[in-house]
């Protein structure tokens, strides 16, 4: 099962080596991203593919300098709604019904089930609700970098209030969650790059009822 395989194969890379990612690659990546499932599927988040050095070199202090930062082909950033506006309930309806061809009125079902999740949630509920959700995007995204054979380094240890003033997420109503880095490991430098892989034993992981 080559989805094993590749899963194996990947690590989280610690260094890696300056090489840029083919466009196919990354579109397939950032393409199974955008088919990621997401609760009522709303996608309540945006991903931020950063590829400008110059602009990875300003976010690097947010991530702690961490070296894949500059030395990785992109930078994606999970940033999630800080909250659902009308707007975006919307949108979301008229987009099904579009890609569908059915009218919009007959959602009413699905927007109010939309409005019953959300109501009587806090701010920091529906940001946390979010940010959950870009996690299964980002998920899906490690795996198909998996696929392609492209390194990518998961990262949670960066200061968000830092990373969202140099990308203006807060005027946008979006904050920092999780980071992904992508690249190509540099195995010279790379300490991890030889190493076994270690996981729990599928005895300990596992409870089979």
């Amino acid at each position: 099962m080559s989805v094993l395989n590749n899963l194996e194969w990947r690590y989280a890379a610690k260094r890696m080596n300056g090489q840029k990612i083919p466009a196919e690659k990354l579109e397939n990546i950032l393409k199974a991203i955008q088919l990621a499932p997401t609760s009522i599927g709303l996608q309540p988040f945006t991903v931020f593919v950063v590829e400008d050095e110059k602009l990875k070199a300003k976010m690097a202090p947010a991530i702690y300098n961490q070296p894949q930062i500059t030395e990785g082909s992109h930078v994606l950033v999970f940033a999630a709604w800080k909250e659902y506006s009308k707007e975006n309930v919307d949108k979301y309806l008229n987009n099904i019904a579009s890609v569908r061809g059915i009218p919009v009125d007959s959602l009413g079902g699905l927007r109010s089930m939309i409005d019953g999740a959300i109501s009587g949630k806090t701010p920091e509920q529906l940001l946390n609700w979010n940010a959950r959700q870009a996690y299964i995007a980002l998920g899906t995204g490690v795996a198909a970098a998996a696929e392609e054979h492209v390194d990518s380094t998961p990262m949670e240890g960066f200061n968000p209030d830092a990373l969202d003033e140099v990308l203006g997420l807060q005027e946008k109503g979006l904050r920092s969650t999780v980071v992904l880095a992508l690249g190509y490991r540099d195995s010279e430098k790379d300490y991890l790059s030889s190493s076994a892989k270690v996981r729990r034993k599928k005895e300990e992981l596992f409870v089979r009822l």
